[in-house]
């Protein structure tokens, strides 16, 4: 059965700290593919000012282009509205009955697992893969945690991924004031929000 990654997100922009995620979960795992899926509207950011999908869309497969085991779905933005990753999840297993799928997502997600849409359901179609700073700790009795059902921690794997700080929020801020962030993003990537005067507001 082919082992396949999906990673979410708004990547607004995408940055290292993404790639540098996707790749290690792929290499260890030994994951045929990860799917970048950026996400049309999160349930967690209404009301906040996002770039264009055309945008981010864009950026993102700038960035994985150089990467054959990487690809980018359109399925959220065709989608419209609200993404909710069990929605998204079911469609992708619709398309690939056969695929094992992982879903990569980053230690603040697991915090607010509780508040996502039929994680039951979600849980049961996929594997979960929490990618953390390293010598950062989760117990499953913090409280925020409670309540998760069990499988949740039968299927999910945690891997420690170095240069986890860097942040969409912070890199958006350096842009707008005009600072370097050169080694934050490809540089084709940052090519492409100068050319088209992103983050500039």
């Amino acid at each position: 059965m082919p082992k396949v990654g999906v990673f979410g997100g708004t990547f607004d922009p995408v940055h290292l700290g993404h790639l540098a995620a996707a790749e290690r979960v792929r290499c260890d795992l030994e994951l045929e593919q990860v799917i970048f899926v950026p996400a049309n509207i999160s349930p967690f950011k209404l009301g906040h000012r996002h770039s264009a999908s055309r945008h981010r869309l864009h950026m993102v497969q700038l960035a994985v282009r150089d990467n054959p085991h990487f690809g980018v779905s359109e399925i959220e933005l065709e989608r419209g509205g609200t993404s909710y990753t069990v929605d998204t999840i079911e469609l992708l297993k619709a398309q690939k009955p056969d695929d094992e799928l992982y879903f990569i997502m980053g230690m603040d997600s697991l915090l607010d697992l509780n508040g996502w849409k039929d994680v039951d359901r979600l849980i049961r179609m996929c594997r979960l893969v929490v990618v953390t700073r390293p010598g950062y700790e989760i117990s499953r009795e913090q409280l925020n945690l409670l309540g998760l059902p069990a499988l949740v921690w039968e299927r999910t794997t945690f891997l420690e991924v170095p240069g986890l700080d860097i942040a969409s929020t912070d890199l958006r801020e350096r842009i707008r004031r005009g600072q370097s962030v050169r080694y934050l993003l490809t540089s084709e990537v940052e090519t492409y929000i100068r050319e088209n005067g992103l983050y500039n507001f």
